[in-house]
C-alpha cells in the first residue's frame, strides 16, 4: 500500500514560504480578539494537535490542555464541541482509493464548511473560541488584517509567500494557515508498516484486534486509508452537561461526521462533545446501541442510522480491539513549538 499523498488546491499551492507564514499565524495570538489565544492553544502538539479536553476553553482562559481554566470574572461559555486533532486533517474526504478534492473536503463535526481554507476562518470569528468581546463577528477579518498590516515582519512574510501588492487579506491569512495544516501528516503507524510488508509491526493482540475491527463492522463507517467515510451519521451520543442546551448537529438532525481513527489513541476524549473519556467507554456505547436504545433523549431509536451496528465484545476482545486502534498511531509528527512569533506575544497565547 502506498502512503496517501496530500492534494492541495491549484489556487493555494504548498510552498515553504507559505507554510512558514502559516506556522507563525497558527501560533500567534494576534489573531484573537483579546490577543490571548492562538490556533495552537486548542490544537497543540503536546496533545497530538488537540487540547485533551471534552469541550475547549477559548478566550479569557489560561493554561494548556487539562490544566486550562477560565479567568475570573468570566462570561465566555465553553466551546460547543470537542477540538479534533489537526493531524492528517489535510486528507479529509479521502476515499478508499486515496482520492479526494481539497476544495470540497468536509470540515468541522457537522461538515458545515468545505476546505481547510474555509475552516481556518471559523474559529477566528467565533465568540467563545477566539473573538471574544473585542469586535463584532462582521468586523473580525478586517480587524485582523489591520493588525497584521501594522507588523513589519508580517508584511515581509506575506510578501515572500504571496508576492507584492495588497497581500495581507482574509484570503491570504486563511491560505497560509491551511498550507501549514497540510504539513501536519502522520501516516507511518505500525498498521501502515504492516501493510507495507513489515509483518512484525503488529503483535498478536493487535492482529486479533484488526480482525475484530473488520468482523464487527467497524469498517462500514471507519473505512479507507483514513478510517472514515466522512459522512454524517445519527448515533444518539449523550449531550455534554457543560452545554446549556442540546447539540442537534448537522441541520438539526443530530448527525455528526465520522472522525478519522488515525492517532485515536492520543486524542481522547471522544465523540463530537468529548463525552467519553476512554476507548472502553466508546465500546460500551456501541454495545448499548444494540439493545436497541437511544442514549440521547432527543433522538428516537428510529432516527439512529441503521448502519450503526452493535459491538458486543468480551473483555479480552475489547483489549484486542483497543490494541489495534492504538496501532493506528504515528507519534513521529511535527512537534515544533516556536520560541517567538512576529507580534511579540507569547506563542500559543496564555498557556503558561
Amino acid at each position: 500500500m502506498s502512503t496517501p499523498t496530500v492534494t492541495e488546491p491549484v489556487s493555494n499551492p504548498i510552498t515553504n514560504d507559505t507554510a512558514l507564514l502559516g506556522q507563525a499565524l497558527f501560533w500567534d495570538p494576534i489573531l484573537s480578539g483579546n490577543k490571548d489565544i492562538a490556533c495552537a492553544t486548542c490544537h497543540h502538539p503536546n496533545n497530538a494537535y488537540t487540547d485533551g479536553l471534552d469541550l475547549s476553553l477559548g478566550t479569557n482562559a489560561v493554561g494548556l490542555g487539562q490544566n486550562r481554566q477560565f479567568q475570573s470574572p468570566n462570561d465566555i461559555p465553553f466551546s460547543t464541541r470537542n477540538a479534533p486533532t489537526l493531524l492528517n486533517v489535510a486528507l479529509n474526504g479521502m476515499d478508499s482509493n486515496g482520492k479526494y478534492d481539497p476544495l470540497t473536503a468536509p470540515m468541522f463535526w457537522d461538515s458545515r464548511a468545505q476546505s481547510l481554507e474555509n475552516q481556518a476562518i471559523g474559529p477566528l470569528s467565533t465568540f467563545e473560541e477566539m473573538r471574544g468581546h473585542a469586535y463584532s463577528e462582521a468586523l473580525t477579518l478586517d480587524s485582523l488584517v489591520a493588525r497584521l498590516s501594522k507588523i513589519p515582519e508580517y508584511q515581509q512574510l506575506f510578501k515572500k509567500a504571496f508576492g507584492n501588492g495588497q497581500v495581507i487579506t482574509a484570503s491570504t491569512i486563511s491560505k497560509a494557515i491551511a498550507t501549514f495544516e497540510r504539513t501536519l501528516v502522520a501516516m507511518n503507524s505500525p498498521y501502515d508498516r504492516y501493510l507495507k510488508g513489515e509483518k512484525t509491526a503488529l503483535n498478536d493482540q493487535q492482529l486479533q484486534g484488526m480482525f475484530i475491527f473488520k468482523d464487527e463492522g467497524c469498517a462500514i463507517c471507519h473505512a479507507g486509508p483514513m478510517f472514515s467515510d466522512y459522512k454524517l451519521h445519527v448515533l444518539s451520543v449523550p449531550d455534554n452537561p457543560k452545554r446549556t442546551g442540546t447539540d442537534a448537529g448537522a441541520g438539526g438532525t443530530y448527525a455528526f461526521r465520522t472522525p478519522s481513527l488515525r492517532n485515536v489513541g492520543m486524542t481522547a476524549p471522544y465523540m463530537h462533545n468529548g463525552t467519553f473519556k476512554t476507548l472502553k467507554q466508546v465500546l460500551k456505547f456501541y454495545d448499548d446501541i444494540g439493545e436497541p436504545i437511544s442514549q440521547n433523549p432527543n433522538v428516537t431509536v428510529q432516527q439512529i442510522d441503521p448502519r450503526i451496528q452493535r459491538i458486543a465484545l468480551r473483555d479480552a476482545e475489547q483489549e484486542q480491539l483497543i490494541a489495534f486502534l492504538n496501532a493506528l498511531t504515528d507519534p513521529a509528527f511535527n512537534q515544533f513549538i516556536p520560541d517567538r512569533v512576529p507580534s511579540g506575544l507569547h506563542p500559543g497565547g496564555n498557556i503558561r
